[in-house]
Formats: structure tokens, C-alpha cells, sequence
């Protein structure tokens, strides 16, 4: 009677926390809606929006915030479920090497159009990053399949192949134009604004993804559980991890597409998850979905308002606040 009372007690309190995330992000949504260079008032908006603000909030700030909802969720849930599958609380979206091949990808594409004189469009290097994701992925399954390696194998593999491509980045952007230097660097520090050029069809693919995940969240508690107890349980497991792996590696691909590089969501959010409900990806997978996007709502409301008349990148927002919180969080784990 104790243990189901306990557990009935566990279950409120991780609703309580999900409904606590998704008043705090839609609070955020409306300061985030509300904040720029022209202030709007969304207490007022009952009584009527004006065309200049309608105009702003439909064209400018609305799509902006809601791509960072998106992929703030996207980020944190890939790294929840790479933390899972590895079972190693290091892991995350950029590790396996997928992101370094995305970037590698819109970094030549960058690189060729500033050397030719070519002016490129953000479907085109949005195609290019999500091109190097695919290609990185093929070659990460076929390495794996013909090795026959295992989580930690599967782990080594990726890093290798990040750091082979963060290789050949370094090498293009050495011998890139002055001109191009600048568009590469910010490209490689994360910006909202590519994404917020393409049209909405390109979403659509991430979003699945994401619901996709946080439907197999059963499956991945089973999976926390160990192979043995997972196979029992009637999992296959091969085909389980090749599945999170290739749709993982999607949203990867997609959010460098979409963004660039931004780090430390996947990283630092399912550990800061961890510590407020029970580790179990029944609660950490919603609840990093909520709380990614959260921070990378505030990272871009920060990214907006620190620097005046432009904008910062926002993985440069997103390494100042997830550096500090994941030190805190290790030293408290630790005392």
C-alpha cells in the first residue's frame, strides 16, 4: 500500500513539473513575442492588434520563437535518448559526429560560393548541412554493421568521424577569404535566422521526429532496464537502435540545417531533468522537450537583447549558460 501510495505521490509530482515547464515556456513565448527593437504589448492584443504589429508578430518574431520551441525540444530529446541508448551521461546530439558532418557540409557549400562568387540561398545551404548529416549517418550504420560494434564502439566511431570533419572545417576556413571567414564563424556559432528564411515545410520532418521519440519512450525505459531484461520483455533490440539512432542523426542534420551548430541543450537540459523528477525516460523524454525548448527560447531572448541594433549567436548564449549550470550540476551530484 506504502509503494503504490509513493508512486502515486511520484506521478503528481512529475505532472505538477510538466505543467510548471509549460506555464514557463509559454510565459517565456509571450516576453519572447513582446521584446525587440519595437516593444508590443500582449495584455492589449484582446482590444485589437495594430497592422504594424500583426505584421512583426506574424512575420518576424512568432515563426522565430516557435523554431526555437522546436528545436530547443529536438535537441534536448535527441540528447535524452542518446544518453539512454548508450548508456553514457556524456553523450549527446553533436558526439556521434553527425552535427560536425552537417556543418561540414554548409561550411564547403559557403566556402565554394564566396570562392566563385555565388550567391547562396538558405535552402541551398540548409540542402548542403542536411546532405553531410545523411551522409555522415550512412557511414556511421556501415562502419558499425562491418565492425560489429557495440554502444561504446558506436560511441568512439562517432567522436572519430566529429573530429575528421572538424578537421577538414578548420582547413577550409584557414585557407576561406576574409569575406567568407565571417559568414563561416557565424554559421558555426548557431543563428535562428536560417531556419526562419525556409518555409515552414521544412519543420515539419523535425516535428515528426520528435513526436516520434516521445512515443517510443516506453520502449526506451525497457531499454534502460539492460539488454537481457529488455529482450525479455519482447524489444528487438538491433532494429530498436538502428531506428533511434537514424532518427536522431535526422534531427541532428536537420537542427544545423535549420540553425548551425548550437551546443549543450542536449546536453546539460536531460541532466537538469534528472534531478527534478525520477530518472526514467517516462518523465526526463516530455520534460526535456519542454525544457530545451524553454532555454533555447531564453538563449535567443538573450541573443536579442544583449547587443544592440544586432543579434549575438545564440550557441555562444547557449555554451554561457549550459557551461556554468552542467559544472553546477556535476559538483552537486558529486557532493
Amino acid at each position: 500500500m506504502n509503494v503504490q501510495l509513493q508512486r502515486q505521490q511520484a506521478r503528481l509530482r512529475q505532472r505538477l513539473w510538466l505543467a510548471a515547464l509549460a506555464c514557463c515556456l509559454l510565459a517565456a513565448l509571450l516576453v519572447s513575442l513582446s521584446t525587440g527593437s519595437i516593444r508590443l504589448q500582449p495584455l492589449t492584443w484582446w482590444q485589437g492588434i495594430p497592422p504594424l504589429e500583426w505584421q512583426i508578430l506574424t512575420e518576424l518574431r512568432l515563426p522565430r520563437a516557435l523554431l526555437a520551441i522546436l528545436l530547443g525540444a529536438g535537441l534536448a530529446v535527441s540528447g535524452c535518448v542518446l544518453q539512454t541508448l548508450l548508456h553514457n551521461p556524456l553523450a549527446e546530439p553533436g558526439i556521434i559526429g553527425v552535427s560536425s558532418g552537417a556543418s561540414l557540409a554548409a561550411i564547403l557549400a559557403l566556402f565554394l560560393s564566396y570562392a566563385f562568387g555565388v550567391a547562396l540561398e538558405p535552402w541551398l545551404l540548409s540542402s548542403a548541412a542536411c546532405t553531410g548529416a545523411l551522409l555522415v549517418t550512412l557511414c556511421l550504420l556501415a562502419l558499425c554493421r562491418k565492425g560489429r560494434l557495440d554502444n561504446s564502439g558506436l560511441l568512439l566511431l562517432g567522436v572519430a568521424l566529429g573530429m575528421g570533419c572538424g578537421a577538414i572545417s578548420s582547413w577550409l576556413l584557414y585557407f576561406s577569404a576574409d569575406d567568407a571567414v565571417r559568414a563561416i564563424l557565424f554559421w558555426m556559432m548557431g543563428s535562428l535566422s536560417y531556419g526562419q528564411a525556409l518555409p515552414w515545410g521544412w519543420w515539419l520532418p523535425y516535428l515528426l521526429a520528435i513526436l516520434w521519440l516521445l512515443h517510443r519512450r516506453h520502449a526506451l525505459s525497457l531499454l534502460q532496464l539492460g539488454d537481457y531484461q529488455a529482450q525479455l520483455m519482447g524489444l528487438e533490440l538491433k532494429r530498436l537502435r538502428r531506428e533511434l539512432v537514424l532518427v536522431v542523426c535526422l534531427l541532428c542534420g536537420l537542427s544545423v540545417a535549420l540553425a548551425g551548430s548550437i551546443g549543450f541543450i542536449g546536453l546539460v537540459v536531460p541532466h537538469l531533468m534528472r534531478r527534478i523528477g525520477r530518472d526514467g525516460p517516462e518523465f526526463v523524454l516530455p520534460a526535456s522537450a519542454l525544457g530545451g525548448a524553454l532555454l533555447l527560447l531564453l538563449a535567443d531572448l538573450l541573443s536579442r537583447s544583449l547587443l544592440s541594433g544586432g543579434e549575438l549567436p545564440i550557441g555562444v548564449v547557449t555554451a554561457s549558460l549550459g557551461a556554468p549550470l552542467f559544472i553546477y550540476l556535476l559538483v552537486r551530484r558529486d557532493a
